[in-house]
Parts: C-alpha cells; sequence; structure tokens
C-alpha cells in the first residue's frame, strides 16, 4: 500500500498556454512554477502541501482566520497556539535543468482546538509574488526552520538544489 502513494514533486514550468495567440489570457499569471512547502515550527516536520495554494492544506482546514494575531492570542489559549511556515517555492529551468529559484516564508498560527488561527493575507500574495520573480523572503524565519527548509530541499533533489544560486543556500545556512 505504501508504495502506491504518489510522491510529491515540485512543479516545473511548462509551456507558455498563451503562445500562438493574443485573446484570451494574455497578461493572466502562470502559478504553475510555485510549490507551497510547510513546516510545523515545533516539530521540525516539512512536506509539500498542494492545497495550500488554495488555503485548503490539512493544515489550514476548518479554521476561521481572525484579522490580527494580537486578536488570536488575546481571546484563545496561548498554549494551544502552534506555529507553521508556508514557503513558497518557485522553480525555474536552465539549461542544466529545473532549480529552486525564489522563495517566499510566511507565518501561519493555527488554535487547532478554538478552530481559529491568523495569516496576513497581504504577506501571503506578496512573498509569493517575490518568490516567482526570483526573490529570497526568508530572513524572518527562525534559524531551525531555515535548516530543516534547506535540508528538505537538498533531499528532495539533490540536483536541483546544486543548480540554485549561492545567494539562496547562503539564506538557508
Amino acid at each position: 500500500m505504501e508504495q502506491n502513494k504518489k510522491k510529491l514533486e515540485f512543479n516545473i514550468i511548462k509551456n507558455d498556454p498563451t503562445d500562438g495567440h493574443k485573446g484570451y489570457g494574455i497578461g493572466s499569471l502562470s502559478l504553475e512554477n510555485i510549490t507551497p512547502v510547510m513546516i510545523d515550527v515545533d516539530e521540525g516536520e516539512v512536506w509539500i502541501e498542494l492545497q495550500a495554494m488554495h488555503a485548503r492544506s490539512k493544515t489550514e482546514r476548518s479554521v476561521k482566520y481572525l484579522k490580527t494575531l494580537e486578536e488570536l492570542k488575546e481571546d484563545y489559549p496561548i498554549e494551544d497556539l502552534k506555529k507553521y511556515w508556508i514557503i513558497w517555492v518557485a522553480v525555474d529551468r536552465k539549461v542544466e535543468g529545473p532549480y529552486y529559484a525564489g522563495l517566499g516564508a510566511c507565518e501561519l498560527y493555527i488554535n487547532r482546538p478554538a478552530r481559529r488561527g491568523f495569516k496576513s493575507m497581504p504577506q501571503h500574495v506578496n512573498h509569493m509574488d517575490k518568490a516567482m520573480k526570483g526573490k529570497i523572503v526568508v530572513d524572518s524565519m527562525d534559524d531551525k526552520s531555515r535548516l530543516a527548509l534547506a535540508d528538505f530541499l537538498q533531499k528532495h533533489d539533490e540536483g536541483m538544489w546544486e543548480r540554485s544560486s549561492d545567494e539562496l543556500k547562503q539564506a538557508l545556512s
């Protein structure tokens, strides 16, 4: 049964869907080269969570988001609050093959018993955009989470890691 599980892969840019015509879809944004990676800060677990692209990840399901983190901390027991990172990983391709091109890390807080949480949607949108443009935005991450992400990306595909920029590797070290 274990061997039937589908291995999750990073999305790699496909051909331009608007190639050859100038009509519908011109100027639209393609999310084919973005993959959300989640980190459970307490557990140090790292995994690809494709459903996070639409805020439907297993972690986020059935959670109502509050407007501020302060509101969440004030109104619900702090001991039940759990922190996660969603890292938007952009993949691009060069002649040698695919590589990790950009990273955008965003905080996510969930109080599972209360089914409440907090995430900054503007931060998620902006960091996803920066990752897609090849920027690396991981400076707000704690060292343990950055190292866990680096280890995950290396183990997931050593070749993609090797072809990635020195800036990306240094940002995660």
